[in-house]
């Protein structure tokens, strides 16, 4: 059994859990939160034995193996960096770390302490995104990937009315290429690498951080389009545009419905049935990775998380958005 500490106490661990649940060597184990009563109270709702108001002690503890972590952004790198140094595997949300230094430094310490640190970005897990890469070749040359994922932020309405929530809030390497823009970055270096280069936009807020934006990113003999954003809603498919045909995509965070449209009218349905919490396929992975002594991904890579972080690097210097962390 892997003994799993928690750190976040939000939705997103609920799925978590509720994804680990369905392996059988998943055992829930601590949570911490930064109030002992918060802390209680979630550890009830999930049935969890130990609870923590303090990251050393937690990750001091013998009675857990790896942590989960599900804080604000900019808290993963120290959160992290606390829990490798005492033996401890990482599963850490995406973005891993707000800049390229940050996570070179966790490559670091994961390194020397000899464990497993994984970013968790479902997608690149999930089968149906197998179903897209093992049907590439069906399109010919490929020329083009288009991705999007823009959904309005519940908390923009407290925005608007002059509430700057956590979401908004550069303080926590928050705004929408970090948030949902690297729901379709990471999927595309997948599946084609590091980009010779990228022109980014954006629509900054008051408040620091990006409320939308897009970019557009050259490979050799294709390009790709990317748009992402908290503050409106958009309906339109993700695609991979081949000579021969094309690959569409329901959703480019989490596909269920994905088709390939030949040149002569033909279609092709290539996805197959899934999980319904999407994020049993990354738990399971890396539940796996540990159980084989694995240190590293070869999906969710340092390569590929690498090139993810390198990208944004660059677009939030096109576009003004600067974090702490980058001090």
């Amino acid at each position: 059994m892997i003994r799993f500490g928690f750190i976040g106490t939000n939705w997103i661990t609920d799925r978590l859990i509720d994804a680990g649940k369905k392996n059988e060597d998943f055992a829930l184990t601590a949570v911490y939160s930064r109030t002992e009563e918060r802390a209680r109270e979630y550890a009830v709702l999930h049935e969890i034995e130990l609870t923590f108001t303090d990251l050393e002690e937690m990750a001091k503890s013998d009675e857990i193996d790896a942590v989960y972590i599900a804080s604000p952004n900019s808290f993963h790198v120290k959160q992290a960096i606390i829990f490798m140094n005492y033996g401890k595997h990482v599963l850490c949300e995406k973005p891993m770390a707000t800049n390229t230094a940050e996570l070179d430094l966790l490559f670091e310490v994961a390194k020397r302490n000899n464990v497993l640190l994984m970013e968790a970005l479902k997608t690149t897990f999930l089968p149906n995104f197998k179903m897209i890469e093992n049907n590439l070749h069906k399109l010919g040359k490929i020329r083009r990937y288009v991705a999007n994922y823009s959904k309005y932020s519940s908390r923009y309405d407290a925005y608007r009315q002059g509430t700057v929530l956590n979401a908004f809030n550069p303080a926590f390497s928050n705004g929408s290429l970090m948030d949902l823009g690297v729901y379709c970055i990471y999927p595309m270096v997948v599946l084609f690498g590091e980009p010779r280069e990228l022109k980014a936009s954006s629509l900054l807020l008051e408040s620091g951080v990006d409320g939308e934006g897009s970019m557009i990113l050259e490979y050799d003999g294709m390009d790709a389009i990317i748009m992402h954003s908290k503050i409106s809603n958009s309906y339109s498919v993700s695609e991979i545009i081949g000579e021969e045909a094309t690959i569409v995509i329901d959703s480019i965070s989490e596909p269920e419905h994905v088709e390939i449209r030949y040149r002569d009218g033909r279609v092709e349905k290539i996805s197959e049935p899934q999980e319904e919490n999407a994020m049993y396929y990354e738990a399971k992975e890396f539940i796996d990775l540990i159980k084989t002594g694995k240190s590293e991904s070869t999906v969710n890579s340092y390569e590929h998380s690498r090139i993810t972080t390198k990208i944004i690097d660059i677009a939030r210097k096109q576009t003004g958005v600067v974090y702490p962390s980058d001090k």
